[in-house]
């Protein structure tokens, strides 16, 4: 319903943006903001992606939870799309998305309503299933998996095509 809502609504408030500021400033000088916002908009965003790449990569070479920097990278592209999208409401959105105070408050807000169930880092898995125990003994020579034992008797029902062995 959301969904629907914001793509019946924002075209809507776009329209009446773009008739209220074009009958304030004229047609021209209206397509020009639109235009240089969209220009100044791709410098910003490059600039503040290659910020949120920088934050990613050093989160995962000190193997830190990864979740905060993705989360700013995915708003850093969604501020370059809307802010690439004709219009002053999502300019606004989109500049507004490139400040980094506004991603981590968007970041907390969405943080506070969704539910983790397990996550992996490196060798360990921690699920709510089953809770991590610090002081459990890690064998390191022994690495978890699953199999199929395959029978050894079973003979393929083909000619050998040689590039395999049989």
């Amino acid at each position: 319903m959301w969904l629907l809502l914001a793509f019946i609504g924002v075209p809507v408030i776009e329209i009446a943006l773009f008739i209220q500021v074009g009958g304030a400033i004229g047609t021209w000088s209206t397509l020009l903001i639109v235009v240089l916002t969209a220009m100044l908009g791709t410098y910003m965003v490059r600039a503040q992606g290659r910020l949120a790449i920088g934050n990613l990569q050093r989160s995962f070479s000190q193997l830190d939870d990864p979740t905060e920097p993705l989360a700013h990278g995915a708003m850093v592209l969604i501020s370059g799309v809307l802010l690439l999208t004709p219009g002053f409401f999502t300019d606004g959105v989109g500049f507004a998305l490139l400040i980094p105070a506004v991603r981590s408050a968007v970041f907390r807000y969405i943080r506070a309503r969704v539910t983790v169930q397990s996550f992996s880092m490196g060798a360990e898995m921690h699920s709510t299933a089953q809770p991590h125990r610090p002081n459990h003994p890690v064998d390191e020579t022994i690495i978890e998996g699953e199999f199929t034992e395959v029978d050894p008797n079973k003979r393929p029902t083909h000619e050998p095509s040689g590039w395999t062995k049989h």
